[in-house]
């Protein structure tokens, strides 16, 4: 019993003993630890010399008690140090790897190249030591030697697409992006699953021209080594829409349908696309193509409707207006519905029928008509029929009965609340409430839709915010902003004669008015309209000279572009203006547009089909 008791107090006294070395150990790690922080370097290195005494604190003292010799260049002691270590750690790939700094913040990378390459050496054949070796290479900055491992290393281990997704994180450390995009379609290529999350990276990290242009031209050398490749291919698509070159999109959709038999699913989203950037003439190419190849499938409907809506927006952008053009328009609707039956799928097509009717046949009375047919069918989806009141209220503020139209909207912002279409119905209401002068109650709707989900939708509504603020701060009559809304309201309803005396009127009546600039955008955009080509560009060159940092300005310029090129069909000077404007306004919004179409014209995209072809 008395031996027991004995031994019992001899462990207790152990462990009492035990426990105070290790707290005044602790205590001591974290005195080192704060003088060195404190860049108090001779007292935490006399605390971690006596503490290096200990391999238990080693794991505990080693970073900072390392780097700390380093720093302060007591390289002698830093190489005992660490020589130490690696005798009683043979296999303690760190300490080898601290070793090679050693060296190389010593004598420099000449020396340390060597022994950094043996290590590598010894290392490659190992998947997780490659990974844990470049690791450290990337922490302590040596980037070099972090792609050395991993190349090393897939050499090693026969696989060309190891490391692939390491690699290009280092290559866009190191600003490589000709490699790292190399290695993120390595990555891709094996793992097509992650497709859409590389292009969001992309999407993030090539904002520049030519660095999609270089990844475009990569695309296409590995589509030529490997033309079955579905993953290539889909890059391509992207990479094409990105550079709002929909036509090069579609020879690459076209091709991705013919192999799955799809139907020509890709290649009716790029019709699509095309058509909402306005670009009806490819649109037009893309959605013939489907009907000729497509003709017994789901998707020749879509392609047949989304094919009249694609000569709609160009007759409407060929000025002047074509009214023989718009009754083709019609018949062609006509004839649309009449093969396929009045259905939800051919309901759209009536909606636009009835806006030809109202906005460029002036038979208001037949669009109303048509819309409220649709209003009233059984079938009919809610958003068309919403969309078909909105319609309906702007036809009767284009017959002047604005309290109807209001009833419309409202009817539609009720039923849509907190959805697009909601929205669009409150910024009517807005402008309908600024037509009328109204000004404080058009702000109160528009302060709420600044918040909107859909940035179209928000932006409409800060520009009308914005337009109404600044001319009604210095101005408190409002005089000059009502005449302006009276005449954004004529030109609403096609009175086109009576808008333009009183553009006249007001550049007169207010000289040097901060409305001026609008004003002769409105009558250069009128004039572009009638076909006045030449006059037009004067007033938008005077916008651009006179009111050079203004919003207009930008918009200005590009018009000029845009009637040299889609108006006038003079293409040397189309192409003057779209290079002067790449270089003169590089954060328009227009900036990728006026790209895309320099490039057009320059031939480029032409090259791209040759070689695809």
């Amino acid at each position: 019993m008395g031996i027991v008791n004995k031994t019992s107090k001899t462990i207790l006294l152990l462990l009492f003993v035990a426990t105070n070395i290790l707290a005044q150990q602790t205590t001591e790690i974290q005195l080192a630890n704060e003088y060195y922080g404190q860049g108090e370097y001779e007292k935490a290195r006399t605390l971690y010399e006596d503490l290096a005494k200990d391999f238990n604190n080693i794991t505990l003292i080693h970073n900072n008690y390392y780097f700390l010799l380093l720093e302060t260049a007591n390289y002698n002691d830093a190489e005992k140090y660490i020589k130490k270590l690696i005798k009683r750690f043979p296999e303690n790939l760190y300490y080898k790897l601290d070793l090679g700094l050693l060296i190389f913040t010593e004598e420099g990378e000449n020396q340390s190249d060597i022994y950094f390459k043996n290590v590598i050496d010894d290392i490659k054949y190992d998947n997780y030591l490659v990974s844990i070796t470049a690791d450290y290479f990337v922490n302590k900055k040596l980037t070099q030697y972090a792609v050395l491992t991993f190349t090393e290393g897939r050499t090693a281990l026969n696989n060309p697409y190891l490391f692939s997704l390491e690699l290009a994180n280092i290559y866009r450390i190191m600003n490589e992006k000709d490699k790292m995009v190399e290695e993120y379609l390595n990555y891709v290529i094996q793992n097509p699953a992650n497709l859409s999350s590389v292009k969001n990276t992309l999407q993030t990290l090539l904002n520049k021209p030519d660095e999609l242009q270089s990844l475009e031209r990569l695309l296409y050398d590995k589509i030529q080594q490997n033309p079955q490749s579905e993953v290539y291919s889909e890059l391509l698509i992207w990479v094409n829409l990105q550079q709002k070159n929909f036509y090069g999109a579609f020879l690459q959709a076209r091709a991705i349908d013919k192999r799955l038999r799809s139907e020509g699913s890709r290649t009716l989203n790029i019709g699509m696309i095309a058509l909402n950037n306005n670009d009806y003439n490819n649109a037009i190419k893309i959605f013939s193509y489907l009907i000729q190849n497509y003709p017994g499938s789901n998707n020749y409907l879509l392609a047949k409707m989304y094919l009249i809506r694609s000569y709609e927006q160009r007759v409407r952008n060929t000025y002047p207006i074509d009214e023989r053009e718009i009754r083709n328009l019609v018949n062609d609707y006509n004839e649309f519905i009449k093969e396929l039956g009045v259905s939800r799928n051919t309901l759209e097509a009536l909606r636009n029928k009835a806006l030809l009717h109202a906005f460029y046949l002036d038979e208001k009375d037949s669009a109303i008509a048509i819309l409220e047919k649709i209003v009233e069918t059984p079938r009919a989806n809610p958003e068309i029929k919403s969309k078909s009141k909105l319609d309906l209220g702007d036809i009767y503020l284009l017959k002047g009965e604005s309290w109807e139209s209001s009833l419309l909207y409202s009817q539609v912002e009720k039923s849509n609340k907190e959805d697009d279409l909601g929205y669009i119905a409150k910024l009517k209401n807005a402008k309908l409430s600024y037509y009328k002068g109204n000004f404080k109650l058009a702000e109160e709707h528009l302060d709420i839709l600044k918040e909107a989900t859909t940035r179209e939708i928000a932006n409409d509504a800060m520009a009308l915010s914005l337009l109404i603020k600044d001319n009604t701060v210095l101005d408190t009559s409002d005089v000059a902003l009502q005449e302006y809304a009276n005449i954004e309201l004529l030109l609403f309803q096609h009175k086109t004669e009576q808008a333009k005396l009183k553009i006249d009127s007001m550049l007169t009546n207010f000289p040097n008015h901060s409305l001026t600039d609008e004003l002769l955008w409105l009558k250069a955009d009128l004039l572009k309209k009638e076909g006045k080509f030449t006059e037009s560009i004067s007033l938008l060159d005077r916008i651009v000279e006179q009111y050079g940092s203004d919003i207009l300005s930008d918009d200005a310029y590009f018009s000029i572009a845009d009637i040299y090129d889609r108006q006038l069909n003079e293409k040397e000077r189309a192409m003057e203006y779209y290079r002067n404007f790449l270089t003169k306004y590089p954060g328009s919004v227009f900036i990728a547009e006026a790209r895309k179409r320099f490039r057009e014209l320059r031939g480029d995209f032409d090259a791209r089909e040759q070689l695809v072809n």
